[in-house]
């Protein structure tokens, strides 16, 4: 065991010496924190077949080609010719819930993730913690034989158990997967990404052009091979999430120049002629009408030529994201083929976990962390770096009329759980040994509770009143079989909630009302001003209008008080209530750095995600490395946080000179270098920050020292005020994900480093 440690210390970058000498503590981490994934206790039905979910992120309604889109997906096509499309298929609105709601056939608030983790409170529904009362459908086919494999996206683990200290219950393979690789936050960078193998931080492969989804879809490739080569007999179960469409917009060059050009005419034509592809391919009726831009949207011909210009390449990364996305997937069904099992394969592929992402704002930009945080871009400024965006030195996010046409025929977008744009989502259906009516299209009500449902039917097995000695919650949704064999069967799923953020509806038997808070998705973090009883209330009758696109609630009061009552309904039940807004975010909960000033590390802390790191913003600090330098010099990162979106680090450069670097979302990059080489010997190596105060993201000053001396001086203008990033880590002796100073990935300090010291002011 001591030599894989050592191994993966190297791999992530930490010169050999060091990592022997640290991998003994990790031996008693790796024992204590990582779970040991039972063998499987039960056999699966004979016949039972493979289940494959794909779960793209952030795509809307209107974006693929089958459903009408502009972006061709011809694997998304393929299967879709071989099986059914769904057009009523509903999300929860956002990433988290979705993904709960998926792997537990249960409703989001009631296991206990009725908000993204990121935003999660101490409200019973919101705490971002799975109940092990709703044990996750990989679990329970693992339990019946089925070998089972996460790849991608994971977006389940509370903030203050997503370190390198565990508890790893709520990992994925502490929770059924017997197989993980890939990242646990909401978003990674897509070519240097933040990635874990099991619970244990991994470095991404060393090969040139490296992209994560590619990686991702190779390793479960080769997975499904090896349990076919050694257990031919035994089905399994493959999850496979990859981290696109969302942002950052990442995708190889010739992805996105093979869309050059072709959303020049802007969004609202886009829509136009989305809308009327929809209609000729019949994924929406004849009588769906278009519903009209929002008044906070602005239309494509009021943006200057330089923002159009941007916008467009802007949306033809995005096209080509999606487009390269689908690439991938389609290797999943190739190996399938080749193995000789997709027929007898379930595949489920969801086009997304919500509506497509306006948290680009109205312009989008080179770095759209930096948007959500205030910064501005100067479009000359952009102009100039237009050929950067999709590539590894961007960070980018296409504007929100994009998204808005991304959801034709709909309104609103992510986030915005009130309306079908936050909502409705494409769903293809493949299993070519039972569904007969090959490229037959689905219109019954569905959600992505009803997943786990329909898998259970489909194997053969019931879903069980206790796992693990735990007593099992009622499943909310209900199984899709029925549907495969009769496309006018009436719908089953006849109620579902919904509520992101206090924007809500309820669906009952083909009526709709609906209650949006009013705050553009962009703006995720301003107070909306009014209590939730002040919130209009508006009413829609899909089975007549299926854009959600009349409202009735002046016409018929009687039938929005009764669907007003069923949401309250619904949401007492649920644990939905008390309801409140995004801004309560963490409220309550627990944190890694909470109630200390004073932070020590020693080599190993790696991969310490950012909300359980020490607080730097806003406030004074020092930052102090005591180091080793051997008589041939060293180089390399001392201590580090955040990445290319934006972030800080302490370190040695080639020249041996002390440097400290402050990202600022990369429209600004403060970097103060020390005036001489450090020499051989033991040294202290410190940098002093004194904030400026009067508000949030001032400036400060920066004092850099070697041994108690002043070696360095500079102005560091503008600091994050809330956060850095949602996926990049803090790291002592390298780099992990992607750089946060001018330096390439993965740089490992030469040197020894004995401690790493932070204190807060």
């Amino acid at each position: 065991m001591t030599a894989a440690i050592v191994t993966r210390l190297i791999r992530l970058g930490v010169p050999s010496p060091l990592a022997v000498r640290v991998a003994v503590p990790l031996i008693a981490l790796a024992v204590v924190g990582a779970p040991a994934v039972a063998a499987r206790s039960g056999e699966a039905p004979e016949g039972a077949p493979h289940i494959v979910v794909v779960l793209l992120d952030d795509v809307g309604f209107g974006a693929a080609g089958p459903f009408g889109g502009p972006i061709p997906t011809p694997s998304l096509e393929a299967l879709a010719a071989g099986g059914l499309r769904y057009n009523r298929f509903h999300t929860t609105a956002i990433c988290s819930p979705t993904r709960a709601s998926l792997l537990t056939g249960r409703n989001s608030h009631a296991v206990g993730v009725g908000a993204v983790l990121n935003s999660a409170t101490n409200q019973p529904g919101y705490r971002g913690v799975l109940r092990e009362s709703a044990a996750s459908v990989a679990e329970l086919l693992r339990q019946r034989g089925y070998g089972t494999s996460m790849w991608g996206k994971w977006h389940l683990t509370p903030d203050w158990e997503a370190s390198p200290s565990g508890p790893f219950d709520r990992w994925p393979t502490g929770v059924g997967f017997e197989r993980f690789y890939g990242f646990l936050g909401g978003e990674t960078h897509q070519f240097e990404p933040t990635l874990y193998e099991g619970t244990t931080p991994v470095r991404r492969p060393d090969v040139a052009d490296y992209h994560v989804t590619e990686d991702i879809a190779d390793r479960a490739v080769a997975w499904m091979r090896l349990q076919h080569s050694l257990r031919p007999d035994e089905p399994f179960f493959v999850y496979f999430a990859p981290g696109a469409t969302h942002a950052p917009l990442h995708v190889p060059r010739p992805w996105i120049d093979r869309f050059a050009g072709q959303f020049d005419r802007g969004w609202d034509a886009l829509r136009e002629e989305t809308f009327a592809r929809q209609k000729r391919l019949g994924v929406i009726p004849a009588n769906a009408r278009l519903t009209p831009r929002p008044p906070k949207l602005p239309a494509w011909q009021d943006l200057s030529p330089e923002q159009q210009k941007i916008a467009a390449r802007l949306m033809e990364t995005y096209a080509g994201f999606l487009a390269h996305t689908d690439a991938q997937v389609g290797k999943l069904v190739s190996a399938l083929q080749d193995l000789g099992e997709f027929d007898n394969t379930l595949f489920f592929y969801i086009v997304g976990d919500n509506g497509a992402s306006a948290e680009g704002g109205p312009f989008g930009g080179l770095n759209y962390m930096g948007g959500l945080m205030g910064v501005r871009e100067d479009p000359k400024a952009v102009l100039a770096r237009l050929d950067e965006i999709g590539g590894p030195s961007s960070y980018p996010q296409y504007p929100a009329g994009w998204a808005w046409a991304m959801d034709t025929p709909f309104q609103w977008v992510k986030t915005i759980a009130s309306h079908l744009g936050g909502t409705r989502n494409p769903l293809v259906v493949s299993w070519p040994r039972r569904i007969r009516d090959a490229g037959g299209l689905r219109s019954q009500v569905s959600h992505v509770n009803d997943i786990v449902p329909t898998i259970l039917e489909a194997v053969g097995i019931e879903a069980p009143a206790r796992v693990n000695g735990v007593k099992q919650q009622p499943m909310d949704g209900t199984s899709l079989v029925y549907s495969f064999d009769d496309a006018a069967a009436k719908s089953r799923h006849r109620t579902q909630y919904f509520e992101i953020f206090g924007n809500r509806a309820i669906y009952h038997d083909g009526w709709m009302a609906s209650a949006a808070r009013g705050r553009v998705p962009w703006q995720i973090l301003s107070p909306v001003g009014r209590p939730f009883e002040e919130d209009p209330w508006e009413l829609y009758d899909l089975r007549q209008d299926f854009s959600q696109a009349r409202d009735l609630a002046q016409a018929h009061p009687e039938k929005l008080r009764e669907l007003q009552a069923l949401f309250l309904e619904e949401a007492r039940k649920n644990d939905v209530l008390p309801l409140h807004d995004s801004d309560a975010r963490g409220e309550g909960l627990p944190n890694l750095a909470s109630g200390r000033s004073r932070f020590t590390y020693f080599p190993g802390a790696i991969g310490i995600p950012e909300s359980g790191a020490p607080g730097i913003q806003n406030r004074s600090h020092s930052i102090t490395a005591e180091i080793d330098v051997p008589a041939s010099g060293a180089e390399g990162v001392l201590v580090t946080e955040g990445g290319s979106v934006a972030g800080w680090s302490l370190y040695v450069d080639r020249d041996a000179r002390p440097v400290y670097t402050y990202n600022f979302f990369g429209s600004a990059r403060y970097t103060i270098v020390g005036n001489d080489r450090l020499p051989s010997g033991e040294h202290s190596v410190r940098f002093d920050f004194a904030y400026d105060g009067g508000g949030l993201g001032r400036g400060g000053s920066g004092t850099l020292l070697v041994d108690g001396e002043v070696v360095g001086r500079g102005r560091i203008e503008r600091t994050t005020p809330a956060f850095f990033s949602i996926d990049e880590t803090f790291d002592v002796g390298t780099d992990t994900g992607s750089p946060a100073g001018e330096y390439p990935p993965h740089y490992a300090f030469t040197g020894g480093i004995r401690r790493v010291t932070l204190e807060l002011k």
